[in-house]
């Protein structure tokens, strides 16, 4: 089969790391990425061998006055791509639409969209069938696959009868830090529920979900606490099961010394992942409690990663290259080193 080419709009904290993803891939190859910077962050890219093209005039004329070699501007790239994944930020991925829709060609969009710009919202273990060959699609965010990779668990497994989430929510992502972010206090969502709990039902309508948010002074990961009515009394050795059959999620325990999101990132890190990144859900095995037919858990979400192996999907589906969800989840999975010892 031949490689599908695509092209990656966007090469920031989400944008780099799926440019990454894709070169992993032996069905698909990075055509080229295109952005409007001209500093350390697209040099690296150029340093990869990835080919750049600028996103606007002015764009081309501050990379080329930096020395950055470019291959073209954006409709050059879209010219010689299958699809393209945009990663830029909220709302200017949305103007890009009109862009893809008069060229015909396959687009995916990040979860800082609404719902209705592609009216398909993507989860590789909850509806990869429903997004096969469309024109588009929009990975959710990451509080979101979070909450759709464990609920969907335990649906399939027949325990869901309702969840309620409160989410602990980083204040901005670690290279922003510097550029503002809150300190010493915490910022309540005004709104119950939070957008997380209908942005899942995007994905699932069946879910009863409700999420309640709260911004926290740090930025290495999201902390989720879920209370779930469960369908029937069970015990603790089945819901670790349910939730074992979830290849992105990962049990962990509080008793091995991993006490907090910083710990958890030192982990990563040994391991050998790039940047640290945590594809999978982190979940407490060890403060996980089943009382009757109530479910109490906690676990950690990696904001700068967990959607990169959803967006790889989400290119096969789109494109057709693979029907097979499963097939799909274990060879990203496979490429990414997620349960692999995490290693690549």
């Amino acid at each position: 089969m031949m490689k599908k080419k695509i092209a990656l709009i966007g090469y920031g904290v989400i944008g780099k790391r799926v440019a990454d993803a894709i070169a992993r891939q032996d069905d698909m190859e990075l055509a080229g990425v295109c952005d409007v910077i001209s500093d350390w962050r697209i040099q690296t890219a150029v340093k990869k061998g990835y080919s750049v093209y600028a996103a606007t005039e002015d764009a081309q004329d501050s990379m080329q006055k930096a020395g950055i070699s470019l291959a073209g501007n954006m409709a050059d790239l879209l010219g010689v791509a299958h699809l393209v994944v945009d990663c830029t930020p909220k709302k200017i991925a949305a103007q890009n639409v009109e862009i893809y829709k008069e060229r015909g060609i396959k687009f995916i969009l990040q979860g800082g969209e609404k719902h209705e710009t592609t009216g398909h919202s993507f989860s590789a273990e909850n509806n990869y069938a429903s997004a096969l060959n469309r024109d588009s699609t929009r990975v959710v965010s990451c509080n979101t696959t979070s909450i759709l990779r464990t609920l969907t668990a335990l649906k399939k497994a027949g325990l869901l009868q309702s969840a309620r989430g409160t989410l602990l929510r980083r204040a901005t992502d670690p290279w922003e830090s510097h550029l503002g972010g809150i300190m010493n206090t915490l910022v309540p969502e005004k709104d119950i529920p939070s957008h997380q709990g209908p942005d899942a039902q995007s994905v699932d309508s069946e879910l009863d979900i409700v999420t309640m948010a709260v911004k926290v002074p740090q930025t290495l990961s999201h902390l989720h606490y879920w209370n779930v009515r469960l369908t029937r009394k069970a015990d603790k050795k089945e819901v670790i099961e349910a939730f074992q059959t979830s290849t992105r999620i990962t049990l962990i325990n509080y008793s091995d010394g991993l006490v907090s999101n910083n710990t958890i990132k030192e982990k990563y890190l040994d391991m050998g992942r790039p940047w640290g990144d945590m594809y999978e859900v982190a979940l407490w095995q060890d403060m996980l409690k089943v009382e009757g037919d109530e479910l109490y858990y906690a676990y950690v979400v990696d904001n700068q990663a967990i959607v990169i192996p959803e967006t790889i999907d989400a290119i096969r589906a789109l494109t057709g290259m693979e029907e097979s969800a499963e097939k799909s989840i274990k060879k990203t999975n496979k490429s990414l080193g997620i349960n692999n010892g995490g290693q690549l």
